[in-house]
């Protein structure tokens, strides 16, 4: 992932990653670059939501990633907590879908 910044704008660059990819808690943890127990509070919050009833038989899709990365860097830049992660992606999920439709012309 490419991060650009002009002036007070910040543009991301990511790549699409297959949803048949499974990765465990670990995996997530490695490919984010987060540590396991804030992945735990993310599924506890609704931020992600994996297949699987206890962290060792969980596995997270590739859509899954995508919003760990994306929790990741809300952390990290904006130091927001937990719930803020979750409502800041909430919004940005409602965003992208309005977005949709717009261009649907619905």
């Amino acid at each position: 992932m490419t991060q650009i910044n002009t002036s007070n704008i910040t543009w991301i660059e990511g790549s699409v990653v297959e949803n048949e990819v499974h990765m465990s808690i670990v995996e997530l943890s490695h490919a984010s670059r987060t540590p396991e127990d804030l992945i735990m509070a993310w599924v506890t919050e609704g931020v992600l939501s994996p297949t699987g009833s206890s962290p060792e038989d969980w596995r997270f899709s590739g859509d899954s990633l995508r919003r760990a990365k994306t929790a990741a860097h809300l952390t990290h830049d904006l130091e927001l907590n937990v719930p803020g992660v979750a409502l800041a992606l909430d919004l940005l999920d409602e965003i992208a879908q309005l977005r949709s439709q717009l261009h649907r012309g619905d």
